[in-house]
């Protein structure tokens, strides 16, 4: 079972990273624009502050949380862009401060939730633990798009482990988002933490492997690196074919990113 306390953490220390890239920045500088097409930096962090702010709801709040889907159904391709379009007009300091509350309110809503509770969200309903895991994977996506467009490098941490997860749980969503039909054959996923640990799930006899470092796995499922940028290595044709539509990140598929686009 997932230790939720320990992925709270995680989450809260993959968020301080992220604040402190761009606190210090000058309130000009967060509309500088990141890899995102139309995305600038005070559109990344109002993204998160708004994700954060609708789980806790949905953690707090059930009723509010439907009445949010049902007045979202009708511009289900626009209203996230919508939500962070209006973060992104707030004056930085007030969007950084409303990031912080939200997370730190998300937190102790999650803690709350009795054990055993499943929580709607836009797709099947989620644990605590599934919730915050997402929230990692979130945070760690959307901070690469600010360090990206501040030319910052961050170090890789053992968070990643709950982002690499991520990426192999939704393989078979990958491929229906593609309206491909998933091979019915697991596959064995190897990757090398930053201090050597080797992290691993699959079948070890498995035919159809993917081998590489943790880092390059989950640039790779959050679409934030082009497959041919990543010292990423398979086993296998339905290997090779799943790391070209990987995505660990809900809704429709994404645009990612162009070979060669960053050094």
């Amino acid at each position: 079972m997932a230790d939720l306390d320990a992925l709270l953490r995680d989450f809260s220390d993959e968020c301080t990273e992220l604040e402190r890239i761009v606190a210090a920045l000058a309130p000009a500088d967060w509309s500088q624009p990141t890899p995102a097409p139309g995305w600038s930096i005070a559109h990344q962090i109002g993204h998160l502050a708004w994700t954060d702010e609708v789980a806790t709801m949905a953690a707090a709040d059930a009723d509010g949380f439907a009445k949010l889907l049902e007045d979202a159904a009708p511009k289900v391709l626009t209203f996230v862009d919508a939500a962070a379009e209006e973060a992104a007009s707030t004056p930085a300091a007030e969007l950084l401060d409303r990031w912080r509350r939200g997370r730190d309110d998300l937190i102790d809503a999650l803690r709350a939730v009795p054990s055993g509770t499943k929580l709607p969200w836009f797709g099947p309903p989620m644990s605590p633990a599934s919730m915050v895991s997402a929230r990692i994977m979130e945070t760690f996506a959307h901070g690469q798009d600010v360090a990206d467009a501040l030319g910052v490098t961050r170090t890789p941490t053992a968070r990643l482990r709950t982002v690499a997860h991520i990426g192999v749980r939704t393989r078979n969503f990958a491929y229906t988002v593609h309206g491909k039909n998933a091979p019915a054959e697991e596959f064995r996923v190897e990757l090398t933490a930053s201090d050597g640990d080797i992290w691993s799930w699959g079948p070890e006899d498995a035919t159809q492997r993917v081998t590489g470092p943790a880092l390059d796995f989950c640039l790779l499922v959050t679409q934030r690196r082009h497959r041919d940028d990543l010292a990423l290595e398979t086993e296998g044709a339905d290997a090779a074919e799943w790391l070209t539509i990987a995505q660990a990140f809900a809704g429709p598929t994404g645009t990612g990113r162009a070979a060669g686009q960053f050094d």
